[in-house]
């Protein structure tokens, strides 16, 4: 196998994404989430506060996943999602080994949704904050079964482009910063509960596939010809109408993005 930088790209309007994506990037993290609540924006506030938190990327990721895996067994109108969020992260830190310490977690989350208030001091507001988490937790264990622990795509996808990166041309592959791009899609994808839907190997594969198509890139011999399609090679029960109904769901997290 090999791999080409090709000129034509065979979904419309793809390089929209990039687009949208590379804006993103470049936004201040400035939203007041006093004045928007839904599930898109609170998976936002997760990573707004577990970036301050400086917790593990897969940390933050095991949150997504956990308020996603909530609310798809809950009435999102019968819970405060900022709350939850706080909670899912909390736990995350316990989940994934990556302790976060209550009052940190409590003085960020705090902080975040009143910008530039002061710290909590240890009064009434702290500890009812504190019991809220507590509380929230041992809901979000028993919803959840206690069944905590998650398998994500990061260790699939960076096996596969490893492997990628060995059947490609080393000029080619440093000419499409692919793996920068799966990257961000699939943090991007967190943002939605459809993540929930698919495998971690086929979401994996979705993002790489869809970093390839940005930016014109095939790996030989490809699905649009003669030949067994490079992803085969890793999963073997991924067929191309699922392929790209990942990949399209991935693009229209970008659509859901707040104006």
């Amino acid at each position: 196998m090999s791999c080409v930088v090709g000129e034509d790209l065979t979904m419309k309007d793809v390089i929209d994404v990039m687009q949208l994506q590379r804006e993103k990037s470049k936004q201040a993290i400035s939203v007041d989430y006093r004045e928007v609540e839904n599930n898109f924006v609170a998976v936002r506030f997760i990573f707004e506060c577990g970036i301050k938190l400086d917790a593990q990327p897969l940390t933050i990721a095991t949150a997504a996943i956990l308020y996603h895996r909530f609310f798809k067994e809950a009435d999102s109108s019968g819970y405060d999602s900022y709350l939850i969020a706080a909670t899912t992260l909390y736990l995350a830190g316990k989940v994934k080994d990556d302790p976060l310490k209550i009052r940190d977690v409590i003085n960020v989350t705090h902080n975040t949704l009143n910008r530039g208030a002061a710290p909590l001091e240890l009064g009434d507001e702290y500890w009812n904050m504190r019991d809220a988490i507590v509380q929230a937790e041992l809901l979000i264990m028993r919803m959840l079964k206690f069944e905590v622990t998650i398998v994500h795509p990061h260790k699939f996808m960076l096996h596969y482009l490893k492997s990628l990166e060995g059947w490609c041309e080393k000029d080619d592959w440093s000419k499409m910063p692919i793996a920068k791009a799966a990257s961000a899609f699939l943090q991007d994808f967190h943002y939605d509960p459809a993540i929930l839907d698919y495998t971690p190997q086929h979401v994996a594969i979705a993002c790489i596939n869809l970093a390839l198509q940005c930016y014109g890139g095939q790996v030989l011999p490809t699905d649009e010809g003669e030949g067994v399609p490079w992803y085969s090679v890793y999963a073997d029960d991924l067929q191309k109408d699922k392929l790209w109904e990942i990949m399209e769901k991935i693009m229209e997290v970008y659509n859901k993005e707040p104006k």
